[in-house]
């Protein structure tokens, strides 16, 4: 499977270092630069749970009566990981899942949570993604990233699943975050402690646990079939190139806010 896993990545480097290089990176440059980012990159803070959950729930017994559900060693594998992503801890040693992390972080840097609040409100109470995108005025570019996300949960396929939650999360997310976290601190001194602490347990956690059980538990559900691992190559190398897309809308909307302001 090492053989497997190294030819995706060799597939995908030249698509890590465009997310890793982003130009995004280079434009914020205040707060409100910040919150902008913020305000998109929730949205997949928010479908990254939601695909760890597809995995949980297509790989281990969540239904009651209970059975044995396919491999001890992977429903161990995604459990550790749910444990780690649902209910990790915060500044104050409270349990939160990141994603109610990412809203406190939100929160503390002055950033708009109307817009995910409400898509999460209305799809709850109406299960329509267009409707929850529409009343909520959700980013086009975290609409787009959100929509491949689910294409893939509804394929059923948990291979594909575990290839992005891999390849275009867990794995890449360190390389990701390192080139914000390094100079977040001389920007925002001491304002953006929660977000600073957000990427910094993902830099620890994804970086290396995560990372490792991630790895072993797409290798599992491939196994030794050439169309799954051709097929998780080449969802994995779709969802990087919706990253980038995400990252691109980010961008346009910070450089057309600040040329606005310039005017």
């Amino acid at each position: 499977m090492t053989e497997q896993i190294e030819k995706i990545r060799k597939s995908i480097e030249p698509l890590r270092q465009e997310i890793i290089n982003h130009k995004v990176y280079s434009v914020i440059k205040n707060k409100e630069d910040l919150n902008l980012f913020m305000q998109h990159h929730v949205f997949a803070v928010w479908d990254f749970m939601s695909l760890l959950k597809s995995l949980q729930n297509n790989l281990t017994c969540t239904t009651i009566p209970w059975f044995p559900k396919g491999s001890a060693e992977t429903r161990h594998l995604i459990n550790e990981i749910v444990v780690g992503e649902e209910s990790d801890i915060d500044l104050n040693d409270n349990r939160k899942s990141h994603f109610e992390l990412y809203l406190d972080a939100m929160n503390q840097c002055g950033a708009n949570i109307n817009q995910i609040n409400t898509f999460i409100e209305v799809l709850q109470q109406s299960n329509d993604f267009e409707k929850a995108f529409d009343l909520s005025c959700a980013p086009k570019a975290a609409r787009h990233f959100v929509d491949f996300t689910f294409n893939i949960i509804n394929s059923n396929k948990d291979y594909l699943q575990a290839a992005i939650f891999t390849f275009g999360r867990e794995d890449l997310i360190p390389g990701m975050f390192i080139s914000i976290i390094n100079d977040i601190n001389k920007s925002f001194p001491d304002t953006v402690t929660i977000f600073k602490y957000y990427l910094e347990r993902h830099i620890e956690v994804d970086g290396d646990h995560h990372s490792h059980l991630a790895l072993k538990m797409t290798s599992n559900l491939c196994g030794n079939s050439e169309i799954k691992w051709q097929e998780a190559e080449q969802a994995t190398i779709e969802s990087l190139k919706k990253r980038i897309a995400l990252w691109d809308g980010v961008y346009e909307a910070i450089t057309a806010k600040n040329k606005i302001l310039a005017v």
